[in-house]
């Protein structure tokens, strides 16, 4: 699975942003990447949108929410993939509001697997992706990722460790 990085605003205990904007280049190691116009469209019409989490820092013990539960909204619009997130009244959703408040946490993540992509040279146009999450984080590859307060199946943690260091690999 991959993952790409944006950012975030909060209002009260929602959050809401873009976990990916459309035709904005983010360079990704040895290539530039740009996601397409409907990248998403087949993940969250497809029967397994229920199970897409939202997490913090691609933890994924870090559970923040879910779309099959109805914390955890998606859509497609024409800037991105826009979300709204309702944080848990827990010490993590307490902490993520208070970090995004404050601005430690501006960016958003997501994690996915390539369904149909093209290359040309080296930028790598991603066309269609199976969505397995998006992550609030602090270190976004896509920097115009939005995130601000507002009031795929579960990997383990050593996949999920071998999957972050493959990605700093390609950033090298």
């Amino acid at each position: 699975m991959e993952r790409r990085t944006f950012s975030i605003a909060q209002k009260g205990r929602t959050l809401h942003g873009y976990a990916a904007r459309f035709g904005e280049p983010a360079a990704i190691g040895g290539f530039t990447e740009v996601i397409q116009p409907g990248a998403f469209t087949r993940s969250l019409a497809g029967p397994a949108a229920a199970s897409i989490r939202a997490i913090y820092e691609h933890d994924d013990a870090a559970l923040l929410g879910r779309v099959g539960a109805g914390t955890l909204r998606l859509k497609e619009d024409d800037v991105g993939l826009a979300f709204e997130l309702d944080l848990p009244d827990t010490t993590l959703g307490r902490d993520v509001a208070e970090l995004v408040k404050r601005g430690d946490l501006d960016g958003c993540s997501f994690g996915f697997v390539s369904v149909t992509e093209q290359w040309e040279g080296e930028q790598r146009s991603l066309q269609s992706v199976d969505l397995h999450e998006i992550t609030i984080t602090a270190n976004p590859v896509y920097l115009t990722t939005t995130v601000s307060v507002r009031s795929r199946k579960p990997m383990h943690a050593l996949a999920n460790a071998r999957r972050y260091l493959e990605i700093l690999e390609c950033i090298r």
